[in-house]
């Protein structure tokens, strides 16, 4: 069983207070929906076989015409035949075909004001189907705003994320330029110290064979 017992149930029913109250209210009005196009297709069906019972009373009642007026040429033409025993007979057929004449007009009537309900019944069913669909699409559309929302925010973290690798590599790589610099002097340092001394050597070396130059020259 559905969650609406009757007709008047569904034109009666708060659709928001329902939602609200719902657990899980996407759940809720897809079923809400559901039940409604349903009980319309069984209006919409009911509708359709008063109308066709009607179309059978239109024939009927149409026939009935045909058999009064058929009568009444019958009764004038037994009149003119001096039958008047024939005419009363054929006023008796004529009476009884016009009472049930009145009786399908009333049918009918009754077809026209049952019909015009339905129709009624079938345009207030469907606003509240409208209602309840408005009700679903804007679950959707808040459901894609929420999907967006949250695409946009694991954009940016991932951004975040990107940005602050970034900027470690970057400062990374100040670093090891300040290292090579440092790296760079200190082997510049070296390597004219070690020119200093090699200087200083050969200056020994050249004072050496300068002495031994003079003692040879001396001596020889």
């Amino acid at each position: 069983m559905g969650m609406f017992s009757r007709f008047t149930d569904i034109i009666n029913a708060n659709i928001n207070s329902m939602l609200d109250k719902a657990e899980d209210p996407e759940k809720m009005i897809k079923l809400i929906i559901q039940e409604m196009e349903e009980t319309l297709v069984e209006v919409r069906s009911t509708a359709a076989k008063q109308i066709a019972e009607k179309k059978t009373l239109l024939r009927n009642i149409r026939d009935m015409e045909s058999r009064v007026a058929n009568w009444q040429e019958k009764a004038e033409l037994a009149l003119s035949k001096h039958r008047e025993d024939l005419a009363k007979s054929a006023l008796i057929e004529k009476q009884s075909c016009t009472q049930k004449l009145t009786e399908l007009n009333e049918e009918l009537a009754q077809f026209d004001e049952y019909l015009t309900a339905v129709q009624q019944d079938s345009q207030r069913l469907q606003d509240k189907l409208t209602e309840a669909k408005r009700k679903q699409e804007a679950y959707a559309i808040r459901q894609q705003s929420a999907e967006v929302r949250l695409k946009v925010r694991e954009k940016a973290a991932v951004h975040n994320i990107d940005e602050a690798i970034n900027k470690f590599e970057r400062y990374q790589q100040k670093i090891d330029r300040v290292e090579a610099e440092v790296e760079a002097y200190d082997m510049t340092s070296a390597k004219d110290l070690n020119s200093q001394f090699r200087e200083l050597e050969n200056d020994d070396n050249i004072e050496q064979e300068l002495e031994q130059l003079k003692k040879k020259v001396v001596n020889g």
